[in-house]
């Protein structure tokens, strides 16, 4: 389709609008039409009759939009910079859209393109829109400075349960939930968005018990019960979550609850959901419910078959979780990052040297995923647990950076397997450079000594654990309702 002429009215500023309008979801288009408003000079400063004085500021508005529609944004900018150089004054609906997806960015860009803009607001007295106070919100709270999303806030005469959560959601991803809770109690109008925030809020800060009982909470409220709000995919995934990071008896009691609660009331299972039942059983140890689960699924993402896999390869189905991977590879599914990170894992926990480090070459050569610092240490594990630990050593030495303890760790537990004695020595020091207060390290360090029946320095682990103030975490074992 193309923007058709007939006319001079067809050139008017008032009918490219109404063509950029309809037309806001079509590139081709819409570039067209951003074209024709050049060509005809309609960007440029009017000195026409007072009824076309924001005509510019409307087209600029429509553009702006247009471009970010099309995950454009450095158009969109470059955009609203012609449009302060052709002196078309921005108004309210201009900043909304793209403060947003300025939030959006890198932390990095979003400072530096959504400080800039703030500062026109104010100088432009726009700041008393609801609309753009909120995406303000939003922005503050993904740059992690809460002190000027609150400030932005405080500044709105009447939130409305939008603004309210956009503020509920920058104070969890802030770590304030006790704020977040009196500003949740004092909205005089919630949503699910307003009950997903706080469920979603104490999940990110690893509060999963809190998290789940909010969400039983939520359930029991009234507006639940008379069906003015429903919990949604977003809420689901949440508490799913939660359940399934949850120490402790009761996390797969509620998982299968809430799994019922979706069955009976006919929810659509979306990737999503069931990507996050499938990793809550998988965790739990119940193959048959996550298998049934995957099953089941109409659509499934590679985050789903990521899930799947990993679940079988930590749980003893090392056979099975290859074959799903080359199952997924024929369903002409991309691998990617996590689906390698549990591929090599089952290669390792089954030693399987040669097939695991194939698919970590295979990783760059085939796939173009670059790796990263968990994929090493999944070869680590790989070549630790088949006792090559000289192999694990030199593929640390030529790593493209600095090891951390994600690799460093399964080294160490390799050299307490096979008694190595020296090397585990060495690594254990690396480590504790590293973590110093990390209690597993000092004691995996006293037990490679113990193996070795050198006591006194297992003594000394232990005697310089006590000295640093460290105390051992004790171990326990949970049995939860199958």
């Amino acid at each position: 389709m193309t923007v058709k002429l007939q006319h001079s009215y067809s050139q008017s500023p008032e009918f490219l609008l109404r063509k950029l309008q309809g037309l806001i979801k079509h590139p081709r288009q819409v570039k067209q039409v951003h074209s024709l408003l050049i060509t005809n000079s309609h960007l440029l400063p009017s000195s026409n009759a007072s009824n076309l004085k924001w005509m510019a500021t409307l087209l600029y508005n429509c553009l702006i939009r247009a471009y970010l529609n099309f995950e454009e944004p450095h158009k969109a900018l470059l955009i609203y910079t012609h449009m302060l150089a052709h002196q078309a004054p921005p108004n309210d609906l201009t900043f909304p859209s793209i403060i947003k997806k300025a939030a959006t960015c890198s932390p990095s860009i979003a400072f530096m393109i959504g400080t800039p803009l703030h500062t026109h607001v104010i100088k432009l007295g726009l700041l008393r829109d609801l609309f753009t106070q909120t995406s303000l919100v939003v922005l503050y709270a993904r740059l992690g400075n809460l002190s000027d999303a609150c400030r932005v806030f405080e500044e709105i005469a009447q939130p409305c349960v939008v603004s309210s959560n956009a503020m509920l959601d920058a104070l969890g991803k802030n770590g304030d939930m006790e704020s977040a809770l009196l500003l949740f109690d004092s909205m005089a109008e919630r949503d699910v968005v307003s009950w997903t925030s706080i469920i979603n809020g104490f999940g990110r800060n690893r509060r999963f018990g809190e998290a789940i009982q909010f969400f039983v909470k939520m359930m029991g409220h009234e507006d639940v019960r008379r069906c003015l709000v429903k919990p949604n995919e977003a809420t689901f995934v949440s508490v799913l979550f939660s359940c399934s990071n949850l120490d402790g008896v009761g996390a797969l009691h509620y998982g299968k609850h809430i799994h019922g609660y979706i069955i009976r009331n006919e929810v659509e299972l979306t990737v999503f959901m069931g990507t996050a039942l499938i990793a809550l059983y998988g965790k739990m140890g119940c193959l048959e419910n996550a298998m049934k689960t995957f099953d089941g699924m109409v659509v499934k993402g590679v985050c789903t078959w990521n899930a799947m896999i990993s679940s079988l390869a930590c749980n003893g189905r090392e056979k099975q979780a290859l074959d799903l991977f080359e199952k997924m590879k024929m369903q002409g599914l991309h691998p990617d990052e996590v689906t390698f990170i549990a591929v090599i894992t089952a290669c390792a926990r089954s030693k399987s040297v040669e097939l695991g480090l194939g698919f970590f070459q295979s990783m760059r050569c085939d796939f173009k995923v670059v790796p990263r610092m968990e994929h090493y240490g999944c070869v680590v594990d790989l070549l630790g647990r088949a006792g090559l630990l000289e192999e694990a050593a030199e593929f640390i030495k030529r790593m493209p950076f600095d090891p951390n303890a994600t690799v460093l760790g399964p080294l160490l537990g390799a050299c307490k397997v096979h008694g190595a004695i020296e090397l585990g020595n060495e690594v254990g020091r690396k480590l504790l450079e590293l973590q110093p207060h990390h209690c597993g390290r000092y004691v995996t360090l006293s037990n490679i000594y113990a193996g070795g029946e050198v006591w006194s320095h297992a003594a000394d682990w232990r005697k310089a654990m006590i000295e640093a103030g460290i105390c051992k975490i004790p171990a326990y074992s949970m049995i939860d309702a199958m």
